[in-house]
């Protein structure tokens, strides 16, 4: 008798840049993870939802299946967001388009129109990044390409960063997710931060969301693209390469980790900025929640093996500098097992389940 394929489920991270879409079965396999895609989010939700419906249909050709054999989709993006999936003013996404879009309900029906009806859950993606983590770290989602090697981290909480456009974050407890009253738990990238964490008054000038001096406004390509574009016309680096380029600010600020891999003085200056802004952030969140793991996620953990030992002992420096006595005895810093991949694998993990 011919086996009946095991269901499939589908996991979406939307992001300010770049989008990405996973797909696995029943049994907790993790098939597959696309490549990103652009979000096009300048071109608003319909853009955006109809390239999420062609990337899973272009992902489930390529493992020889039909898109009647998925049974659940779960959609994570930026937040702040309701547990529903409407975004509220979301800083990643332009409020003129996005602001109250019901992201979640419009892509079930943008599904249903393709042919099968079935329920898309909404989580955030700093939740998911969280979910994705725990997921990988503990063995409940078998992926081949995990770097756990077949071992399994033993935890009761976990708390994670995610590094990109902006600075997500999330919280699993007891294996769940912590989404909070009204889904918007985990928002450490709007966290206030001291003064002393910004270089120079123009560092301390970016507002993210609502407000100034925030994580989000130290620790995200956003403010590497802000701070950047103010160093450059600092007399020290009228030379740099960066310089003679014609390219997008946010461009040349995406070209900062191989720059510093090459020992580029700037570069290097920026990331150790943005290691010691968010040794402070991790404090601030462990202060609240007193965490088995801190996790930092995102595109940082790509950096060359050099600079992410020198990230990650600016983080721990910074961390315990600014650390009451009572938490000077936590050493549980690492980046993430699942690099720029946690959000979508959380995602996964959390149709599954």
């Amino acid at each position: 008798m011919e086996s009946i394929p095991v269901s499939l489920f589908v996991g979406v991270d939307v992001g300010g840049t770049t989008s990405t879409i996973a797909i696995g079965d029943s049994d907790r396999n993790l098939l597959c993870i696309s490549k990103q895609f652009p979000t096009r989010s300048i071109d608003g939700p319909d853009a955006t939802i109809a390239d999420i419906v062609n990337q899973i249909e272009i992902e489930l050709e390529k493992l020889g299946r039909q898109c009647d054999e998925v049974s659940g989709i779960t959609l994570a993006t930026p937040g702040p967001a309701t547990k529903d999936g409407i975004l509220l003013s979301t800083p990643n996404l332009d409020s003129r388009l996005w602001n109250r879009c019901p992201i979640r309900e419009r892509l079930q029906t943008a599904w249903a129109n393709n042919g099968k009806a079935i329920e898309v859950s909404y989580v955030g993606d700093g939740q998911a990044a969280a979910v994705g983590e725990s997921a990988i770290r503990t063995g409940l989602v078998h992926w081949s390409e995990s770097p756990m090697d077949g071992k399994q981290d033993e935890f009761d909480s976990l708390f994670m960063v995610a590094v990109g456009t902006g600075l997500g974050g999330g919280e699993v407890r007891s294996g769940k997710p912590v989404q909070g009253s009204f889904g918007r738990a985990g928002h450490a990238g709007h966290l206030m931060l001291p003064v002393h964490a910004f270089r120079y008054e123009h560092d301390r000038n970016l507002k993210v969301g609502n407000a100034y001096c925030t994580a989000e406004s130290a620790v995200s390509l956003t403010s590497l693209t802000h701070q950047l574009a103010y160093r450059l016309t600092l007399d020290t680096y009228r030379d740099h390469v960066l310089n003679k380029q014609t390219c997008s600010m946010k461009d040349k600020a995406k070209q900062l980790r191989e720059l510093a891999a090459d020992g580029d003085t700037l570069a290097v200056e920026l990331l150790d900025d943005q290691a010691t802004a968010l040794g402070i952030t991790l404090l601030m969140v462990n202060y609240l929640g007193d965490y088995d793991r801190l996790v930092i996620g995102g595109g940082v953990c790509d950096l060359a093996p050099a600079l992410r030992d020198r990230y990650l002992d600016l983080v721990r420096r910074a961390y315990h500098e600014n650390a009451l006595d009572g938490f000077r005895d936590f050493h549980e810093f690492s980046f993430s097992v699942c690099g720029d991949q946690a959000s979508v694998i959380g995602a996964l993990s959390y149709a599954i389940k």
